[in-house]
């Protein structure tokens, strides 16, 4: 397994996402966006970490280098409060197992949190990738749906779920 460590997002972390926000690394979730966007995006991102049950981490390597981001957020899902976990890599470090370490420490941190029995991720079906990931991460694939990102723009996901407790019937 990759070594990997996650952070708690923080503002000065907007170069970080200014580089993920690239056509490459975007190219399943809608393109990039304007540097305003990328700005308010980050901003978020910083409010969401640490205080709250959300939370957004950069994906970190031993020596401190910033590989992505990675976080989960709370959504409502078919009637049921759940968490949503997204993440993205930079191109220079794909391929290497990161994003299913940093999924996995994610889980971890949403389990702690202990709110939510689901999470879920739903990468889009022609994402071959984050699909692996899910399914490297423990992740169930419960079948394909018809998801909305980003707002106003479907696309066809697949809807993947891990059990955060365990219990049966996960």
């Amino acid at each position: 397994m990759a070594d990997v460590r996650i952070q708690p997002w923080r503002e000065d972390d907007l170069d970080l996402l200014r580089q993920l926000n690239s056509p490459e690394v975007r190219q399943h979730t809608g393109g990039p966006e304007t540097d305003e966007k990328v700005v308010g995006r980050n901003a978020r991102y910083a409010r969401m970490s640490g205080t709250g049950p959300s939370c957004m981490f950069t994906i970190r390597l031993p020596d401190g280098t910033k590989a992505g981001s990675v976080g989960y957020w709370e959504r409502t899902w078919r009637g049921e409060k759940v968490w949503e976990l997204g993440w993205a890599v930079l191109p220079a470090f794909q391929g290497r197992g990161l994003a299913t370490a940093a999924v996995r420490a994610t889980l971890d941190a949403a389990r702690a949190e202990g709110s939510r029995r689901w999470a879920h991720a739903y990468p889009s079906v022609g994402n071959p990738a984050s699909n692996a990931v899910c399914r490297k991460a423990g992740f169930t694939l419960l079948g394909e749906t018809e998801f909305e990102y980003p707002p106003g723009h479907l696309i066809r996901s697949n809807d993947w779920r891990i059990d955060l407790t365990g219990q049966p019937g996960g």
